[in-house]
């Protein structure tokens, strides 16, 4: 079970939006942590009301299913952002999203971990 799940984490970590080989090498927080410090957007893409049980102060929230009506928003910003979720899929999926309209985005993971990464 554990090799069916580490082979299918060096599958994923062909596209950069997943990480998770990164979780493992600590690899990913460097990256986020330079992101964060050059002023980069953190986004939320859970439900609303995930997001309003509990969210990283100062992060835009943008639900997935609706984040391909918001690329020009995002353009217009002209900033790197770091995606979070609930626990790294689905912001995978945003920064895959993201990344393929020429957004700069990376994976933050899931948005409790991502707030310990950055106080």
């Amino acid at each position: 079970m554990l090799l069916s799940i580490l082979l299918k984490a060096c599958t994923l970590q062909k596209n950069k939006s997943m990480g998770i080989l990164n979780f493992f090498r600590n690899t990913g927080n460097h990256k986020i942590v330079e992101y964060i410090s050059k002023g980069a957007i953190i986004l939320d893409v859970r439900t609303k009301r995930e997001y309003d049980s509990g969210s990283i102060k100062g992060s835009k929230h943008i639900p997935l299913q609706e984040l391909h009506n918001h690329f020009t928003d995002l353009k217009k910003l002209n900033k790197s952002i770091v995606i979070c979720c609930a626990s790294g899929m689905r912001s995978g999926r945003a920064t895959k999203l993201l990344n393929s309209n020429n957004i700069d985005a990376i994976n933050g993971g899931g948005w409790q971990n991502l707030q310990r990464k950055i106080q």
